[in-house]
Formats: structure tokens, sequence, C-alpha cells
């Protein structure tokens, strides 16, 4: 991290590595916050609105909360950081463009103000790297900026992008105005994409948690498909996708616009272990709380267009270059189920 001399407009440096992380207060962002803090020694410094799905607690709720090494900043990033807050947060190191809204109902509700959100703080991030130049720019995306998947297909890194609805379009400009970004100002970007995270502080809006509450509360759990047609995903734990982050940016420097047959930034897709399809996670949540499962299958496609069947990735990049994933998919919903239902963690399924 370098902290910024608002009088002489210079940078000085300090020791340890600093990563600027947005959306500090989301679900994922938290689990990215704890990583980090538990696996190396650099600090954090997030920052978030708070006026969509942030919630300050994720972070300041979790174990490894360390106020020494972690600093949190209320800003709006639709808007640009401004001279002061930029001041503060210096020149981190390392910069994760994670905030996003990213609920699919709720794009295709209000598709004006959820794209323009999107499109505008990927867009303020990225003239802050333009200024204080950090190491590399991880702009975080999704499995559904390319579409539906068919039976057995699985998208590779840089596979058509076709996105379906709202919230995946408005991925798919943050993808490419980064990538513009990269070409024409050299701010060191790389993409990932990534598929449906779970785990504990997760907002009930979101299908695991959902299902949770429902089952507990003996309520009928929605399943998007139809008899013979359910629909899947790969599911990852938000702590393994924390884990391939801090892989890429020690492992793997970002190549830059105008090297020997380089003609684009490098993309990776972060992947689960396996897919399973809506019923199936339905069940093994069932299982996991020792209760029925009441369910009744709905083709939401049919209903609201904009909802995909299936989504997959390739993940054979990843592992080639040598990352796996440190928890199991089944040990790791076990844990988020029964960390869902202790009373002192009832409050997050609200």
């Amino acid at each position: 991290m370098k902290t910024k001399d608002l009088k002489k407009g210079k940078y000085k440096a300090s020791q340890k590595k600093t990563v600027f992380l947005t959306g500090i207060g989301g679900f994922i962002a938290s689990h990215t916050v704890e990583h980090i803090i538990k696996n190396t020694d650099w600090n954090i410094i997030g920052v978030d609105s708070f006026r969509h799905k942030g919630d300050p607690l994720r972070v300041t709720d979790i174990e490894t909360f360390d106020p020494k090494r972690i600093t949190i900043h209320h800003a709006d990033l639709s808007a640009p950081l401004g001279e002061r807050l930029e001041a503060r947060i210096g020149r981190p190191d390392y910069i994760i463009s994670m905030a996003s809204e990213s609920h699919v109902d709720r794009s295709i509700e209000y598709p004006v103000p959820f794209i323009q959100n999107n499109v505008n703080l990927v867009l303020n991030m990225l003239e802050f790297a333009r200024k204080v130049k950090p190491e590399i720019f991880i702009q975080i995306s999704t499995d559904e900026v390319y579409g539906p998947a068919k039976p057995g297909q699985l998208h590779e890194e840089w596979s058509t992008i076709l996105p379906s609805n709202p919230y995946s379009a408005s991925k798919a400009a943050q993808e490419a105005i980064a990538i513009s970004y990269w070409r024409t100002y050299g701010v060191p970007v790389v993409i990932t994409n990534t598929m449906n995270n779970f785990g504990e502080r997760q907002d009930p809006e979101k299908f695991i948690p959902m299902v949770v509450k429902k089952i507990v509360q003996g309520e009928v759990v929605p399943i998007h498909g139809t008899p013979g047609k359910v629909g899947s995903r790969f599911y990852l734990h938000a702590r393994n996708h924390a884990d391939a982050l801090i892989f890429i940016i020690k492992n793997l420097p970002p190549k830059k616009y105008g090297q020997s047959g380089v003609d684009r930034p490098d993309r990776y897709n972060v992947v689960g272990e396996r897919e399973i399809n809506n019923l199936e996670m339905a069940q093994l949540i069932a299982k996991f709380l020792g209760k029925p499962l009441k369910y009744k299958l709905i083709d939401f496609h049919s209903a609201r267009p904009g909802h995909d069947l299936r989504y997959a990735l390739d993940g054979l990049r990843m592992r080639d270059l040598g990352w796996i994933p440190p928890v199991p998919l089944e040990e790791s919903l076990k844990k988020t189920v029964q960390w869902s239902i202790a009373p002192e963690n009832k409050e997050w399924l609200v």
C-alpha cells in the first residue's frame, strides 16, 4: 500500500500489501475478507454504499475481524470516490472490483437503475485504478454472461457472451469496459467468472438460504424446472472463491496489452467441484436439516423470460494452473446449513 500526502501530492510506500475491495459488506466479499485475513498478512481497505444488500455486520462479526488490518469506508460507488476518500485509500497494491447488484429478479423488475448502478461503479473503480496503478485489477464476473448452457456444454474462458437478462447484461458491460481500460490505459485487468456462490451470511433471497428457511418453517420450496428437466448449477462455497482470488494474485501476474501474442486480458473460470440440480440441492439441504422436503416445480423461464435453466463453466484452466478448491461441496454445504439454523445466526435468514 501507499498513502497519499495531499499537500505534496506524493505516495509513501509501506511494507505490507493492501487490497482495495469494493462491496465489502456483501456476502462474497465478507468471505473474501475472512480468507485474506486468515491466510495472508495483507491489509484490507473496503468500501460499500450499504444501499443495496451490503451489511457491515458481515465483516465486523467474522471471527478474524481485525480493525488494525481492516478499514471500511462508506461511499456511493456509482459516483466518483472524491479526492479526500482517494487520499485515505491511498495506493492499494491489489484492487478487487466485486461490488454489484446481483439479483436477476430485481434486474428484470427495475432494469434501468440496476444497469446504471453496475456500469457506473465499474467505471469509477477503473478511473481510480488509472490514477493509482495497482499491480492487478480483478473484475469479478459471473457465468451468466455466457447465457444458458446446453446439456453437457461447459463454457470455456472467452466463450461467446450472450446474456439473457439485465443483470447478466450489466456484468457483460462491466467486462467490456474493463477490457477497454486494459487496452487503452494499461490497467492490469484480470476477469474472473464464477457461478452460484453459497455460504454463511448469505441473503435469504438467494436459493440455498431460501431453501433452508422454507424447510425449517415447513413451507413449500419452489424449484426451477419442469418434470424431467430441472435447472442445475455448479455451486461454490464463497471461501473457495476467495481462495481462488488469492491464488491468482500470488501466482498469475496480469498480461499487458502489446505483449507478443497478447490481444486480451487474462480470464479465469472459478468453478465448483460438480454440477448439482436444484432439486438435488434442496434434498441435500433437507437431509442436513433432518426435515422433510415439500417442493413444487415452477417453470420460471416461461413465467418470466430471462431466467436460464442451466449455467456451466469449464474449470480446467485453473486446475491445470494448480488451483484446487480447498473445501469439498457437501462438507461446506452441511456446515453452512448447520450454521444458518444455530440460534445465534438465525437473524441471517430474516
